[in-house]
């Protein structure tokens, strides 16, 4: 069987039918990536490959890592194009990773290269992607335009400004594109000079002195007022677990003051803070109609030699083992019982806590709103296949898979995009093999309903897209 022909991943007649004519054909709805709004208020053209491919690449600078490549080829001072020849040796050596596809899928959707990339054809395919790069078509909005992207919800920090998305929203890009709260340094109480740094940020920026507990509140809450009018429709939030425990007001503020006076709370300390926090703004999201995205379990920077070396956010993370699920259960309890549970999406990166994920939003649903508490996309570490087959076929069983809001980027790449295309040839190679075996009765109907539904409606419709812009 050729690789990656245009039935890669499809098995069946019915998944070939079902991607070809209907998954293929949808809009992407991409509500949380990485993306840079500046990048698309500039409609940015990119100068080469790495810069567009490799530049912010926490998959494959791992990849590269473990095939022994040096720091300098990765995130160093090397060239670009020094850079790039590094990763076209270490692709050979992704095989059976999902860097292997996704690396071919992409360089086929995007310039038409279906050469194999390694070291003999890394300056063929330089030089014919630098090329294409340099055409209207692979800036920054032409990409999402041949994507069909419909949205995109960029990850922005509460105390950064909101021009650029000004300057996007009075342009003419097709694409709407709108910020996505995400107020994870407010939680970093155990680092006071990080977190004093940023909360003078949201105090300029808000207008609301901050070195209270209640300050800090207001001014998240004046942010939040601040995204509703850019046309937010959600908030993110990355912690390792939800402790299971209650913080008062008053403990909350006391943590917060010593934070501000420079004594870093305890890690017990800082999780009881978390999830004040977290309830005063998933509070706020319910009163505006927002969805509350949780990415629970990543044990960050474990490694200290790489983490003093390169910082945060180098590609250096890895899957906590936390217990999730107390913490959980009171964290969605609390905001239920008051009836302040609005639409809220759980993503966890630990295989193990699969079931868990996969039952819990059946335990609060309201009868009302139609997956209103969703497990979401296998996400980091589970976003290749497996992982994505694993994450449908658990939500099949101990939930409704037609109600799924799908696929993520995730990504700080505008060249991710295939990966949508990934995950719906996976999603109609299980649908269409579950009619092939007679599972599933073949009525065309149901399934393309259940494929639009998953592939776009259904984030559409938790996302409210079909409200007026703000």
């Amino acid at each position: 069987m050729p690789f990656l022909d245009a039935d890669f991943l499809l098995s069946s007649d019915p998944a070939r039918d079902l991607y070809h004519r209907v998954a293929a054909t949808q809009p992407i709805v991409d509500y949380h990536c990485h993306l840079s709004p500046k990048d698309i208020a500039e409609d940015r053209r990119f100068t080469n490959l790495h810069e567009a491919w490799l530049e912010g690449d926490h998959y494959k600078w791992r990849a590269m890592r473990a095939d022994g490549v040096a720091e300098d080829l990765i995130t160093g001072s090397a060239p670009a194009v020094d850079k790039f020849r590094a990763w076209a040796r270490t692709v050979p050596h992704t095989l059976r990773n999902p860097l292997f596809h996704w690396t071919h899928l992409e360089l086929a959707r995007h310039f038409g290269i279906e050469t194999l990339l390694e070291e003999s054809s890394a300056d063929f395919v330089w030089h014919e992607a630098n090329r294409q790069l340099a055409t209207a078509d692979l800036s920054a909005r032409g990409i999402l335009a041949r994507f069909k992207v419909e949205l995109v919800g960029t990850t922005d920090d509460p105390a950064d400004p909101l021009d650029w998305h000004a300057k996007i929203a009075a342009s003419n890009c097709p694409t709407r594109v709108v910020p996505t709260f995400r107020p994870d340094p407010a939680l970093k109480v155990s680092q006071p000079d990080r977190v004093q740094a940023w909360a003078r940020r949201l105090a300029d920026i808000s207008g609301v002195a901050t070195d209270t507990l209640p300050g800090l509140l207001a001014a998240l809450e004046k942010r939040h007022a601040d995204f509703g009018r850019a046309g937010c429709r959600a908030t993110d939030h990355g912690l390792e677990y939800f402790a299971d425990v209650e913080c008062t007001d008053g403990e909350a503020a006391t943590i917060w003051r010593e934070a501000m006076r420079g004594t870093p709370a305890t890690k017990l300390e800082a999780a009881a803070f978390a999830v004040r926090i977290m309830l005063h703004v998933a509070r706020l999201n319910h009163a505006a109609g927002w969805v509350t995205q949780l990415h629970l379990g990543p044990f960050r920077d474990p490694n200290p030699l790489l983490a003093r070396r390169l910082g945060s956010d180098a590609g250096c993370d890895t899957i906590g083992d936390a217990r999730q699920g107390p913490g959980l259960v009171r964290f969605l309890g609390t905001l239920a019982a008051e009836e302040s549970l609005g639409r809220t999406i759980l993503y966890n990166i630990n295989p193990a806590d699969n079931a868990l994920f996969a039952a819990l939003p059946g335990s609060f649903q309201d009868g009302g709103t139609p997956g209103k508490i969703q497990w979401g996309s296998g996400w980091w570490f589970l976003d290749q296949e497996r992982g994505m087959r694993d994450q449908m076929n658990m939500l099949s069983d101990m939930g409704l898979l037609s109600r799924f809001v799908g696929m993520v980027t995730d990504s700080r790449s505008f060249l991710s995009y295939p990966r949508h295309e990934y995950f719906r040839r996976i999603l109609c190679e299980l649908v269409g093999a579950d009619v092939a075996t007679g599972r599933l009765p073949d009525r065309r109907d149901w399934l393309d309903r259940l494929v639009i539904a998953v592939c776009s409606d259904n984030a559409r419709e938790a996302l409210g897209l079909n409200r007026p812009r703000a």
